[in-house]
């Protein structure tokens, strides 16, 4: 069996993979290595567990409940929650680790486990291998009152809400916003913050039922948010993701806003009152190359990590830079959060909408987004991805044909037999043309 830990958890379709066994075995080893190694004699270690909608969520977070337990820790069911309120909540109240139950943007037969350690952290590689290792040996078994309690989290939703609010430079008074919470996690905290914050709130996507997470709605699925914002007359849309730690947004006319859009927004606004630490911005070498014109347009510069939020937290960490994301929609803003958060992300954006009086296309228009083409390439040998002679010859052609005009990015997928293909241009034909031409190179050269 290889590496259980993927990019972002343990992830796979629930009572195939994500067991109960499996579930308990892994809640008893991440309270070995994350917890019980680390707290004084006498005191019992304490987590947080939160989950999305989904309906296995139910016996998934019944089974890591009495793992922890099992092994002496005690628990704080804080119920349905979004991944970053529950980061913030094992931060807030000094819990020693918490877990989430969510696949994220993923379909509902699917679920996962996220381990956060203390503070709210992703875990580590090491980490989690040292998780992986210990589920291999047996757990300490306390008896009496040694083992641990489980409690309701009854005011989980409200602190986190309560944060989110204290965030907000401006109130959104005056606003129509459109909310889509992918009948995911958010259903209930993103209309409740958006309405104190002051906004006229329509939702949709919001009547999750364990089994409609992400169907037809959310991030992943914005036409029904398109068509509600305009039938509406609302100033803007939000959509989150069944996690909600990913915020995408949509104009007042109903075009996209992208999660490079938001950061270039965001960006300028963080610079403008001062707290853009060292005129940063991390972004992945996803991000589209108009963000990168544009920050350094506006004196910001952008230093680029590897695709995964989890690459670009590790950049704003070692910086101490203040805003980083993704072009998929994972913002962070450090000075709040430790992960993406899909509902403060919105907040923000509908926050600078309110202060400046500028619609979200005007804001948004602050760089081009050129046009992004990418391909992926089955059935090939990614390992060779960067070695084989004639695909770097045509790499290196195809990005002297561009110049300055456009960018080209080729990289093997961590998870599949499949070389992604990506090539920016000045125009959408000119980078389909590109992207098809260097896709056939790759698949003649690298075909398994």
């Amino acid at each position: 069996m290889g590496r259980l830990f993927g990019t972002d958890g343990v992830r796979g379709k629930a009572n195939e993979l994500i067991t109960p066994a499996l579930a308990m075995n892994l809640a008893e080893a991440a309270a070995v290595v994350l917890g019980l190694e680390n707290v004084p004699a006498g005191r019992r270690p304490l987590a947080v567990v939160a989950r999305d909608p989904r309906i296995s969520g139910d016996f998934i977070a019944s089974a890591i409940e009495a793992g922890f337990a099992s092994v002496g820790v005690d628990v704080f069911d804080a119920g349905i929650l979004p991944t970053p309120a529950a980061a913030y909540l094992v931060a807030d109240m000094e819990a020693d680790f918490g877990v989430v139950i969510s696949a994220s943007h993923n379909p509902a037969p699917d679920n996962g486990i996220k381990f956060l350690a203390r503070g709210g952290q992703k875990l580590s590689d090491a980490q989690e291998d040292a998780i992986e290792a210990q589920m291999a040996l047996d757990p300490p078994r306390p008896f009496g009152g040694g083992v641990g309690r489980i409690r309701r989290f009854a005011d989980a939703e409200d602190r986190y809400v309560v944060h989110l609010l204290k965030t907000m430079p401006h109130r959104l008074d005056g606003l129509k916003v459109v909310l889509d919470c992918a009948h995911g996690a958010a259903s209930g905290c993103s209309p409740e913050a958006f309405s104190t914050a002051g906004a006229e709130v329509v939702v949709i996507g919001a009547s999750p039922d364990g089994v409609n997470i992400n169907d037809g709605y959310g991030s992943t699925h914005l036409e029904n948010l398109q068509r509600t914002v305009v039938a509406e007359g609302a100033d803007l849309g939000i959509a989150h993701d069944g996690d909600a730690d990913r915020c995408l947004a949509v104009d007042h006319e109903g075009a996209i806003v992208d999660g490079d859009q938001i950061m270039a927004i965001m960006a300028l606004a963080l610079k403008e009152a001062g707290q853009l630490k060292d005129d940063t911005l991390v972004a992945t070498v996803m991000s589209n190359l108009g963000l990168k014109i544009a920050m350094e347009h506006a004196g910001v510069h952008v230093s680029e990590t590897g695709v995964g939020d989890r690459y670009v937290l590790e950049q704003m960490r070692a910086g101490h830079f203040t805003l980083g994301g993704e072009q998929s929609g994972h913002v962070i803003f450090s000075d709040y959060a430790t992960t993406g958060d899909g509902v403060l992300t919105g907040l923000q954006i509908a926050s600078r909408v309110a202060a400046t009086g500028k619609t979200l296309k005007e804001l948004a228009s602050v760089m081009q987004v050129l046009p992004q083409v990418l391909i992926n390439v089955k059935g090939v040998d990614k390992h060779e991805a960067h070695s084989n002679p004639v695909v770097s010859a045509a790499v290196r052609g195809a990005e002297t044909e561009l110049g300055d005009s456009g960018r080209i990015l080729l990289r093997p997928s961590g998870t599949e037999p499949v070389v992604r293909v990506m090539v920016e241009a000045t125009d959408h034909s000119r980078a389909d043309l590109i992207a098809n031409r260097l896709a056939g190179v790759v698949l003649a050269e690298l075909a398994l």
